[in-house]
């Protein structure tokens, strides 16, 4: 019996399988507000049978979005458009779920696909972003604006408030961003916070702002609904935030109420070596799993059904996370299924004829 094709239970609620849909930045919305395109390209990822369908990194201030086009759930206006995405995720019977973010010193950029790098200008419809340091993240960005302890107290807030508009929008799980160099994750790691006051230097303060954001969200989100927190488990920089860290972070997360940690690394400095392969990442999610004592998803250049079958099955972690493989092949899930015979996946009645060899398909069924 697959594991990968398995109902998977956090609180109270089941997964269908352990394939999640990873957060992919679509930089398509206007005013934060979701669309077609966010309809679409995360509805065809619940059509394509993956159990947790969880939507891209979505700003908590209008200040902490990557670009003009990132998604929001700064304002109630964000929830409506939203539902309509989280309905039919849930139709097709998938659980939806979304990525709660502040890009930090990385935001106010351009759209990648625009072939431009850096900040984007106030004349161009950019702002100053903020961050734990006025450090910037490279040359081509703005220095960001050192944030004030009652600065940081609002980005909780704003977390906490975002959460309530995340359920009320009928997302079923939620996921702290913590990780690829954004703004959780430029408190963490000593490269980009050098703090003297309680939210900077030692250990103890430098995680203080994810424990405080986790703990708000955790406050908000129903008590039998799971709450995830994605990390990077490593800068892959000399002094930068270490796998050491992470996993007593990940001790801390549990503590508070965490029911997964989504463990990815890297994105804090630009100069950083990352040795990427297949399943490159995965040692990361098993060590904290297990030292951590915590469910664990992994992600990163995992391709093939197998794979993730042999990741679950030797206990590096509870669930398997895909991104550009789902982007290739939204019904990577259903093929899945065909390639490790687990039968437990169905495809949509509307393309059965297609994909059954015993059913004949007529001329007139391929019509416009």
């Amino acid at each position: 019996m697959s594991l990968l094709l398995e109902p998977y239970t956090l609180r109270q609620l089941t997964l269908p399988n352990r394939i999640a849909v990873s957060p992919m930045c679509q930089y398509s919305a206007v005013d934060g507000l979701a669309n077609d395109w966010h309809l679409v390209h995360l509805g065809s990822r619940a059509v394509g049978g993956a159990g947790l369908v969880i939507a891209e990194a979505t700003a908590v201030t209008a200040d902490g979005r990557i670009t003009a086009q990132d998604l929001g759930l700064w304002n109630d206006e964000q929830i409506a458009p939203l539902q309509r995405v989280t309905r039919f995720i849930t139709a097709q019977g998938s659980v939806p779920g979304v990525q709660l973010a502040h890009a930090g010193r990385k935001a106010s950029t351009h759209r990648p696909w625009l072939g431009k790098h850096g900040s984007v200008n106030e004349q161009e419809g950019g702002w100053q972003p903020v961050g734990p340091s006025p450090i910037a993240f490279d040359p081509e960005h703005a220095a960001p604006r050192e944030l004030s302890e009652p600065d940081i107290a609002g980005i909780v807030q704003a977390f906490t408030d975002a959460a309530r508009r995340a359920l009320a929008a009928g997302f079923k799980v939620v996921e702290v961003h913590a990780a690829h160099g954004y703004l959780l994750h430029q408190f963490l790691s000593p490269l980009s916070n050098q703090r003297r006051d309680q939210y900077g230097s030692c250990f103890e303060n430098r995680i203080r702002l994810t424990l405080e954001v986790t703990q708000g969200v955790r406050d908000v989100w129903p008590a039998e609904l799971p709450l995830f927190v994605r990390v990077s488990a490593t800068d892959w920089v000399e002094d930068g935030w270490n796998p050491d860290e992470t996993v007593e972070l990940a001790r801390r997360l549990r503590a508070i109420g965490v029911d997964l940690i989504d463990v990815s690394s890297g994105g804090t400095s630009v100069n950083a070596e990352i040795p990427t392969g297949p399943g490159y990442q995965t040692r990361f999610a098993e060590r904290v799993r297990k030292e951590s004592e915590i469910a664990t998803g992994t992600v990163g250049m995992i391709t093939e059904p197998a794979q993730a079958e042999h990741i679950l099955r030797t206990g590096q972690a509870d669930l398997i996370f895909l991104a550009r493989e789902l982007l290739r092949d939204p019904y990577w899930p259903l093929h899945a299924d065909d390639d490790l015979g687990g039968h437990k996946a169905t495809w949509p009645a509307q393309y059965q004829r297609a994909t059954s060899r015993s059913s004949p398909i007529h001329e007139s069924d391929l019509r416009d």
